[in-house]
């Protein structure tokens, strides 16, 4: 089953660095795909990739991010002056920022204001042959 959870700005905007990127690894880890409002600071995604290649596991293989941050053209000052500071008030929340583990995230393509995201979920396959009864496996008697 494929898990997406959402991390709005104001569940992360108090939190240091180390703090977020701790939050967001560990949402990763348990195989779910972070959408987060706002983005990351540059010095933060590059924490965060490091503290995922400290952790690479056979089970944890690493990460995928990706960042859209769609950008409007403002062509008078007015607009420019508005959107800055508009910016320097609430901080990053514009944007979205998507990062899951490499094992289920195949590929993410992304232009300006969209991503596509291809995810692959591992299946899990039981043994048909067994059963569990009373806490202990089983064997299934063939029928002749």
């Amino acid at each position: 089953m494929l898990t997406l959870q959402f991390v709005p700005y104001s569940d992360i905007e108090r939190l240091d660095s180390s703090a977020r990127i701790r939050k967001l690894l560990n949402i990763v880890k348990e195989e779910k795909i972070v959408l987060m409002q706002g983005r990351l600071r540059p010095e933060e995604e590059t924490g965060l990739i490091e503290k995922t290649m400290e952790s690479i596991r056979n089970k944890f293989t690493g990460i995928e991010i990706c960042t859209i941050y769609p950008e409007e053209v403002s062509a008078d000052l007015f607009g420019r002056l508005k959107k800055e500071f508009y910016k320097a008030l609430i901080g990053d929340r514009e944007g979205i920022t998507v990062i899951g583990p490499a094992t289920l995230i195949k590929e993410i393509r992304r232009d300006p204001n969209k991503i596509q995201l291809f995810t692959s979920v591992p299946v899990r396959r039981t043994s048909p042959r067994r059963k569990v009864v009373g806490g202990r496996a089983k064997a299934k008697k063939k029928k002749r």
